[in-house]
């Protein structure tokens, strides 16, 4: 179930705030709802992923508990976090990379004159990068001391399953939503401003990256490319996965609002970022801080000699791409991103690139993140490659060049565009704009709303991005 659905907005979402709000305020009833909702959520196209995310929640509930009644810097309480984070990356790992390590080795055993290999066609879990994090992340809170252990199984499968969240994110650390599953006062101007935000982020989905990511597929998908329609295609794509990803996380944030929560902001205007380093502050920030705070500082992070630094930098990086998918062109994206933090940090404040004037250095840094895309966006590392050689010039121009140009730069698509990078600029992020409504507010979100409504009837294609992660 998405949540750009007829199902989710006319079914499932009333129903399900109507029975939560129906349950006696400040007991479990409500976290015990929530939960029931999410499983039904979760569960609705592949019922049987439920049993691997029902097996996380309580190994790691367990573990979590066990951990807290453990002895402080005992070896039990490090075997036992060592245990929950070896099931939780064990079940990331092999739904997620066991086919790919599977296909690698098949081909390298083929070069030295074996066998090739055959996988074994193992169907990812939806939303198992995400909801494997998060488990995670309470065996480490706890272990740490930054978060008491859930109160209940309940509560903390709640947390888990929490299906605002729970396929595409924001990854939601434990620490920072202990204390709401225990208690959280739900009010009329919380539940407002959920309503806008989630309005804005299902128009940011509908009318923005929908119609950009036509553009972005006929360009990845073509057979020939000149270099304007390559530039134009991979700059639809940064569009597209943008208002895509950020538009569902203003749509996670505002139904959490909707029930209570208050989850963190997950990107704050990433294409204004004046260098990559400054990119990786703005763009799924609940991604990038986990990294940090769970692999980058605990490998030493900037601690140790300025080598030690760039290893760990390249590889959170790598790893990070890694996450993102089982395909060597996510590994070459995280290489990419690696690369340039280590570039920007050996280069240090005073570099050159930092006395450029700031809107040079947003474009510089634009183009840098496009690059990016090219990597993340093509099915292999060959055609990754033959998308940058169309960039640079050597693309062929033929007949089917100049058809898809008419594709390309048909004027209604341009002018989504256009108003696309606009609204990057706007003087205020719908976080914050529906952080307080007024009149005038509301007149802007609920058309545009409806308009999203009407536009989802004409649109052939409807998926989220982040699915696939």
């Amino acid at each position: 179930m998405v949540f750009t659905s007829y199902i989710f907005i006319f079914y499932f979402l009333p129903l399900v705030l109507a029975g939560y709000y129906a349950m006696p305020a400040r007991s479990g009833w409500r976290n015990a709802w929530l939960l029931l909702a999410s499983l039904i959520f979760y569960g609705w196209a592949e019922p049987k992923f439920l049993l691997l995310m029902l097996a996380v929640t309580a190994v790691t509930y367990f573990a979590g508990a066990a951990i807290a009644r453990a002895p402080a810097e005992s070896t039990r309480r490090q075997t036992l976090l060592t245990g929950a984070v070896v099931a939780c990356l064990g079940a990331l790992g092999f739904f997620k990379y066991f086919d790919f390590a599977l296909s690698n080795l098949g081909a390298l055993s083929h070069l030295l004159g074996g066998p090739q290999w055959s996988v074994w066609g193992i169907v990812l879990p939806v939303g198992v990068s995400f909801y494997t994090f998060q488990a995670l992340s309470y065996c480490v809170d706890v272990y740490r001391g930054d978060a008491r252990p859930a109160r209940s199984l309940t509560d903390y499968a709640c947390y888990v399953a929490l299906f605002p969240q729970l396929v595409a994110g924001p990854i939601v650390r434990y620490s920072q939503v202990a204390e709401q599953l225990v208690e959280r006062r739900e009010n009329t101007a919380q539940f407002a401003s959920g309503v806008a935000l989630f309005m804005l982020g299902f128009a940011k989905k509908v009318l923005l990256a929908n119609p950009l990511g036509t553009v972005a597929d006929s360009a990845f998908g073509a057979q020939s490319l000149d270099a304007a329609g390559a530039w134009l295609g991979v700059t639809a794509y940064a569009l597209q996965i943008y208002f895509d990803f950020c538009g569902y996380s203003d749509m996670a944030v505002g139904l959490g609002r909707m029930f209570g929560f208050e989850f963190m902001k997950n990107f704050d205007a990433p294409y204004r970022a004046e260098s990559i380093t400054d990119f990786w502050r703005r763009w799924h920030i609940s991604l990038s801080t986990f990294l940090r705070d769970y692999l980058y500082i605990p490998l030493g992070g900037n601690r140790g000699t300025a080598a030690r630094t760039y290893a760990n930098l390249g590889i959170v990086m790598l790893l990070g791409g890694l996450w993102h998918g089982a395909n060597w062109t996510f590994i070459a994206w995280g290489a990419w991103h690696g690369a340039l933090l280590i570039a920007e940090r050996w280069a240090g404040r005073k570099s050159a690139y930092q006395r450029l004037p700031k809107p040079a250095r947003i474009v510089t840094t634009f183009i840098l993140v496009l690059g990016s895309w090219v990597w993340f966006r093509a099915a292999t590392l060959s055609d990754a490659l033959a998308y940058f050689r169309a960039m640079l010039g050597g693309g062929e121009s033929s007949e089917v060049t100049a058809l898809l140009a008419g594709q390309l730069f048909a004027p209604g698509k341009l002018a989504v565009m256009a108003f696309a990078v606009g609204f990057l600029f706007a003087r205020q992020q719908a976080h914050e704009w529906s952080a307080t409504l007024t009149w005038r507010k509301v007149a802007i979100a609920f058309p545009l709303f409806l308009l999203s409504l009407l536009a989802l009837f004409s649109q052939a294609s409807n998926p989220f991005l982040y699915f696939q992660f």
